[in-house]
């Protein structure tokens, strides 16, 4: 594309004025003016006139001709390095572009409390602290804790968060929160004649059995578990 830069820049090396170029190739100052800020562009007789009376190539007032001009003065060793050079702009460029059009999700805040054992049982939540951690979908819940343990892999991983609506019992093998012997476990749940029978998802870990002479308490159905995010 032609420069007008490069066309006013050649002009004023040369100490020419803009009516002494435009006397010079037959046309009007105001012409000439707008083919150096680019407004319009010479045909290819003037730029030929102009090539001539600036004593440049016809290539000269080409946007690109710094550029290819020193490109072809280099050997072809320099010349790859420029070439994977100039790819690696444009691969930056690009990541660039595709970072800045990225959809930034909001996070929220979740307020997790004590662990819930997803292994041996932990203490309940006594002194009521939490820790609060992010994610970016809203789920509807009554409260959130810590998973602690592999017995409920591999749906539920040891350092997730587990979000638990404080409900009834309501149907065999759904995943509760449940308070029993002072510790809280979460665990598939199945009522049975004489008590509660809690079952890991880890086949490695064996039932455990809480009767209702214990008193057991479920405290919460399970309803969505997620790795923390960034904040």
């Amino acid at each position: 594309m032609f420069s007008g830069e490069r066309l006013k820049a050649r002009r004023l090396e040369l100490g020419l004025t803009q009516v002494q170029v435009a006397q010079a190739l037959g046309v009007a100052q105001p012409s000439y003016h707008n083919w150096e800020i680019a407004k319009t562009q010479p045909n290819k007789k003037n730029k030929q006139m102009l090539a001539t009376l600036f004593e440049v190539s016809l290539d000269y007032f080409e946007g690109q001709y710094e550029l290819t001009s020193i490109y072809d003065q280099l050997n072809p060793k320099a010349q790859g390095r420029v070439l994977s050079y100039a790819r690696s702009l444009l691969d930056l460029k690009a990541a660039e572009s595709e970072e800045s059009t990225k959809v930034i999700k909001p996070l929220f805040a979740y307020k997790v409390y004590e662990r819930l054992s997803a292994g041996t049982g932990y203490s309940y939540f006594d002194d009521g602290s939490y820790d609060e951690v992010f994610y970016h979908e809203k789920f509807d819940h009554d409260f959130a804790s810590w998973v602690f343990g592999d017995s409920m892999e591999p749906t539920y991983l040891n350092g997730e968060v587990v979000l638990i609506k404080q409900t009834g019992f309501d149907y065999d093998g759904a995943v509760y929160a449940v308070d029993w012997d002072g510790q809280t476990y979460i665990k598939k749940v199945y009522r049975e004649a004489d008590g509660l029978r809690l079952v890991s998802i880890n086949k490695k870990y064996q039932d455990k059995f809480a009767p209702y002479e214990e008193e057991p308490r479920i405290v919460g159905k399970i309803v969505g578990n997620f790795m923390p995010q960034g904040s």
